[in-house]
């Protein structure tokens, strides 16, 4: 066993471990692999990826120095390469429900969706960090935190995710220091939220497997800090990463664990947040009616939220955002089926577009594009093209994997229109824009 670990020769680990009794089902339950995986790993198939190994090595309980697997994350990207959708072996849909049932498992206390997994991403490289903390370390962290989310909204994740990531390998750090009850508290939450902004940029430079990583850890970490309204809005942001791959009906679930951790925190703000997110995906699934029930229950709980206490990472859902995420909803409802919901996402996305700031780039850049498809359903085909311009225009310059995807219904509805100039152009700049 351990010659064929050194060799990382899977195909044979697994053959010895059948040999001596181990089902296929048991070493895909302890891997987080499916028993096709396992099945043609017993057949051959050579397992090359650095994840996919390390996360082999923590579910077997394999000491990772036997596999060669003893370096931080910085020399996985030297070894291995950053893009984890080339390391991504493991179907898309099984990792959506391991992070699920590690969601059910944070929020409610009880694996209730499936065995979860403890194999999440590798800790950063370490640099050295004080011995003892007090509240002025925690601080520094959450002001790291603030300005690096800054950083984020403007330029995109791509601009900012390294600094997240090496920030946070020094912050893990202060986790063995020494300290006061109430300090290692408050830095469970600190470390929780700046895991959570790696998630998200992560998440925004196309990261997948990496971002799913962080927000786990984010997740363990509030939780440890009792900090629920947090842990409702990590699960908003993980839901938000299977919105963005177009599986509504898991970024739902997710949605609704927030929802109940957000109404045990007692802040309507996290509330309206997960209400707005929950609207969203049953709008991609076409259910206008909860939707629209949905929306309606975003706007009531928004009124009565607390505004000027809110917790710093709910703070960012103000007006502006309520007006963009009903846009958001319509525009989805109107691409999907029901043109007549364009005459409320129009008036919405104006007014989010009218208040976002120079800080806010890329949540412009999004609802300019949502403000174009409408009109090009509209039938307002020439004024569509001159925002969708507008909107490329708001793109350039950010670091962000998602524009393209963003901007994808604007370009369909531009296509539907070809035999219009003015759509003609919009597609072929928009085509040139992400070649």
């Amino acid at each position: 066993m351990r010659d064929a670990l050194a060799a990382r020769n899977i195909s044979e680990v697994y053959r010895q471990l059948r040999k001596h009794g181990v089902s296929q089902r048991q070493i895909a339950a302890m891997t987080g692999q499916s028993q096709s995986e396992v099945s043609e790993i017993l057949k051959g198939r050579q397992v090359m990826a650095y994840d996919v190994l390390s996360r082999i090595s923590t579910g077997l309980g394999i000491p990772r120095g036997y596999m060669g697997l003893a370096y931080d994350e910085a020399t996985e990207i030297q070894v291995v390469g950053s893009p984890d959708e080339q390391q991504a072996e493991e179907d898309e849909s099984v990792k959506r429900r391991k992070f699920l049932a590690h969601a059910a498992q944070v929020t409610m206390g009880a694996a209730v969706f499936g065995p979860a997994s403890d194999a999440w991403a590798a800790s950063p490289a370490r640099t050295p960090a004080p011995g003892r903390i007090g509240m002025t370390d925690v601080r520094q962290v959450e002001a790291a935190t603030r300005a690096l989310r800054s950083l984020d909204y403007q330029y995109g994740g791509g601009f900012c995710r390294d600094a997240v990531v090496a920030q946070l390998s020094w912050g893990q750090q202060m986790l063995q220091a020494s300290g006061a009850e109430l300090v290692k508290s408050r830095l469970y939450v600190a470390l929780a939220d700046l895991h959570s902004l790696a998630g998200w940029t992560s998440f925004d430079i196309g990261l997948i497997d990496s971002a799913r990583g962080h927000f786990a850890n984010a997740l363990d970490l509030a939780k440890q800090g009792e900090n629920h309204p947090l842990v409702a809005n990590i699960l908003y942001r993980m839901g938000r990463v299977y919105l963005h791959q177009e599986a509504p009906n898991d970024a739902l679930k997710l949605f609704q664990l927030g929802q109940i951790a957000a109404q045990e925190s007692g802040s309507e703000l996290a509330v309206a947040v997960l209400c707005a997110n929950e609207a969203w995906a049953y709008a991609m699934m076409g259910n206008a009616e909860q939707a629209i029930k949905l929306l309606g229950r975003t706007r009531d709980e928004f009124a009565r939220a607390d505004l000027a206490n809110a917790e710093s990472w709910v703070r960012f859902f103000n007006e502006t955002d309520v007006h963009a995420m009903v846009g958001t909803v319509h525009t989805a409802l109107a691409h999907q089926a029901d043109a007549s919901h364009t005459k409320y996402a129009i008036p919405a996305l104006s007014r989010a577009i009218e208040t976002y700031g120079d800080d806010m780039a890329r949540s412009r850049t999004f609802n300019l594009s949502m403000l174009a498809t409408n009109h090009m359903i509209d039938g307002d085909i020439d004024h569509g093209a001159k925002i969708g311009g507008k909107a490329l225009d708001a793109a350039e310059g950010l670091k962000s994997a998602r524009i393209e995807q963003r901007m994808r219904p604007l370009k369909e509805e531009a296509v539907r229109r070809s035999n219009n100039a003015d759509a003609r152009d919009l597609v072929e700049r928009i085509t040139t824009f992400f070649a």
